[in-house]
């Protein structure tokens, strides 16, 4: 029996990648990690999964696993290429979607506008119907106002339908009858329920979800079913997975069912990946730092652990609250600042660096594809910190004349020279991310001489050093695989499901058996949806993790905590404490108030099998080998130094050395700025030391 391939693909804004590698199928052991990187192909982004598989040589008679992560769901909400959605709801509560919250990011702007709802208002239908807030239905739902709904929708040219009742987290009878009629009575149409996807309260955040849900659903249902078209055309025989926003990955009958589930698809499998490997290296605490060619992302890993939220919105800015989605989530922070980031000048004489991108078509300058604004990729070109000679792996050669007509352009109109309007965009693009980095770090408490910084994506590792000398963090830490690691964690992540349960109650000393039967019967529900997506739950193992979303009586925020909840019940006592110490870590102080619990919450999972982390076996190569040139290089605040250029794929574990230095690969450069030391570990991965820290 020979070999079996296990793959996993990730699209992006700009690019999209490929890893895969071969197993045993009598030793079980995994063969070397390859990897290739494609364009991206919008809007026929399969076409761009189906080359990086050519590119890569993967034979379809290999393939035995196959996992996919995709910007589909984002790009069509932020680009406004979804669904026309119509909207049934209870009869009275029609503009729930657009009175929206009247929070405002920016407290002192009074001239806020809230965000146009994505249902206007005569798309938005009532039916009679009432579940009180106990989840005991009043009046049972009209299912003969449908018609005349439909009918409306219909001449309307609705490809949608999203269903959101009343209290319907509680008790979803009326919301499933009607769904279930508009299925009967339209079937051609997309229709999507609130309960299908949330159980949480909160009418107008459940609202938004099914609404967007909906919104996504058609072209998301469209595009995986040409990804499965397209696969089985190559000759894959089995079922692909989709990665999804919570860090596991889900069959795509599941994905199709809830598309927004994946809105945050491939920056979750990242983060996961992150974890994964400062595991492998006893390095529990970590900032992460994805920088693609459209977007940076960046969380946080405490103690070994990624944070899951179901409080995400879409769009929002410190002047725009966004649209918010009930959805689990790892917690993230995204800005429009990747490689292809354009630099612009405002009519103030400002200079900015994104959220615009140049993308794959036509990227940016230097790729000579008709591009006119330069971009984050072109001033790290400009200034010497990206080889020319390995330029996207030396597959395209830069067009230098229209890099410097460029950025002398870009110069004339900040009235520098072309080289400081570089060192502008770098330094603004560094402060942006910054900013987002600070997000997920000091703005929550955390101290970043705490923490080491891991950075991956094509322009991580360009711009991680920087950065964590801004932060004062000791370390950052670039893995093998970098520019393709999002990919590779998809290839890590389990089959998982979050079921998460508004339940309201007090956290007293009879509380405990109600807590177990609640999760009990939410293990119950959530093995039938395995079930449903043809996974034998008897035959497989499922692990679960309890976990409660606690607040002090009277309070508005929660704090989740994980619980035992075992078959000897759960212990009231150590829970409360539990809470009591998280609380405290997070605000700075506890309370002698009662404890309410808000939400139950499960998580379910099916382990999949993973690669070992392959380890390098060193070759006594000496450091001198590696060395590729010298060349100046534009370190910004550290000046203009000549720098050690080093091929990293030559580098081999126990090797040392300090900056100035530029590590290539081939889709990947590290820039180690003058004093910094670097070391290669075992696996491979790059550890710079930062001068900083005292460890130079």
């Amino acid at each position: 029996m020979s070999a079996y391939i296990r793959a996993a693909t990730d699209v992006g804004g700009t690019f999209t990648d490929l890893v895969f590698y071969a197993v045993d199928p009598v030793t079980g052991r995994c063969g070397v990690v390859r990897t290739a990187k494609v364009d991206t192909t919008p809007p026929r982004f399969e076409q761009g999964v189906m080359a990086a598989l050519k590119k890569g040589g993967v034979q379809a008679r290999d393939l035995a696993f196959f996992a996919h992560g995709s910007t589909v769901v984002i790009n069509a909400i932020t680009e406004r290429k979804g669904a026309k959605v119509g909207l049934i709801t209870t009869r009275g509560f029609r503009d729930v979607l657009e009175i929206a919250r009247g929070n405002r990011p920016d407290l002192f702007n009074f001239d806020f506008r809230k965000p146009a709802p994505f249902v206007e208002r005569h798309l938005r239908a009532e039916v009679t119907e009432r579940c009180n807030y106990k989840g005991e239905i009043e009046t049972a739902a009209v299912l003969e106002d449908l018609p005349a709904i439909i009918a409306g929708f219909r001449a309307e040219g609705v490809q949608a339908i999203a269903v959101c009742f009343l209290h319907a987290y509680l008790n979803c009878t009326n919301e499933a009858m009607v769904a279930q009629e508009v299925r009967r009575l339209w079937p051609e149409v997309s229709v999507v329920a609130s309960h299908e996807l949330s159980r949480e309260w909160r009418e107008y955040e459940r609202t938004s979800t099914a609404v967007l849900s909906a919104y996504v659903h058609p072209i998301s249902k469209l595009y995986i079913e040409s990804l499965e078209r397209e696969l089985s055309g190559f000759g894959f025989r089995n079922t692909p997975y989709m990665m999804l926003s919570n860090g596991g990955i889900a069959t795509v009958a599941a994905a199709k069912a809830n598309p927004v589930a994946m809105i945050e698809s491939g920056p979750a499998s990242g983060i996961y990946a992150a974890a994964y490997l400062g595991q492998q290296l006893g390095e529990d605490n970590l900032i992460v730092l994805d920088i693609g060619g459209t977007t940076a992302k960046c969380a946080l890993v405490e103690s070994g652990e990624v944070k899951i939220v179901t409080e995400y919105h879409v769009e929002k800015t410190r002047r725009t609250p966004g649209y918010p989605i009930q959805t689990a989530v790892s917690e993230i922070v995204e800005i429009g600042n990747g490689g292809g980031s354009i630099a612009w000048v405002d009519a103030g004489g400002k200079l900015h660096v994104g959220p615009q991108s140049a993308g794959a078509v036509p990227g940016p300058v230097a790729y000579g594809r008709g591009g006119t604004s330069p971009t984050t990729t072109d001033a790290n070109l400009f200034l010497g910190r990206i080889d020319p000679k390995n330029f996207a792996g030396g597959e395209i050669q830069p067009d230098w004349n229209a890099v410097r007509a460029a950025f002398e352009e870009l110069g004339r109109l900040l009235g520098v020279t072309a080289t400081e309007a570089a060192r502008g965009v770098v330094r603004i693009a560094n402060a942006n991310m910054t900013n987002a980095l600070r997000l997920v770090s000091t703005n929550k408490g955390h101290d970043p001489r705490d923490f080491a910084l891991i950075a991956f994506g094509g322009g991580g590792p360009m711009h991680a050093v920087a950065l964590a000398e801004e932060l004062n963090v000791p370390k950052v830490i670039v893995p093998v695989n970098s520019a393709v690691f999002s990919a590779w964690g998809m290839l890590l992540t389990d089959l998982r499901r979050d079921l998460i349960q508004t339940h309201l109650l007090s956290l007293g000393a009879l509380a405990g058996p109600i807590i177990s039967e609640q999760f009990r019967g939410m293990e119950t529900e959530t093995a039938g949806k395995f079930t449903e997506d043809g996974i034998d739950t008897t035959a497989t193992k499922v692990t679960w993790e309890h976990q409660l979303d606690l607040r002090y009586q009277g309070q508005e925020h929660t704090v989740k905590v994980p619980i035992d909840c075992g078959p000897a019940g759960v212990d009231i006592r150590s829970i409360a404490e539990n809470f009591h110490a998280a609380h405290e870590r997070r605000y700075t102080y506890r309370l002698p108030n009662a404890i309410q619990i808000v939400n139950f919450h499960l998580v379910a999972r099916i382990a999949v099998a993973k690669p070992d982390l392959p380890r390098k076996t060193p070759t006594g190569r000496p450091l001198s080998d590696t060395i590729r040139a010298r060349r100046l290089v534009d370190f910004d605040a550290h000046g203009i130094h000549e720098a050690t250029i080093y091929d990293g794929e030559k580098m081999e574990p126990g090797m040392e050395f300090f900056g100035p230095a530029v590590i290539q690969e081939p889709v990947v450069t590290l820039v180690v700025a003058p004093r910094h030391r670097v070391t290669v570990d075992e696996f491979g991965s790059y550890h710079v030391h930062l001068s900083h820290a005292g460890t130079a």
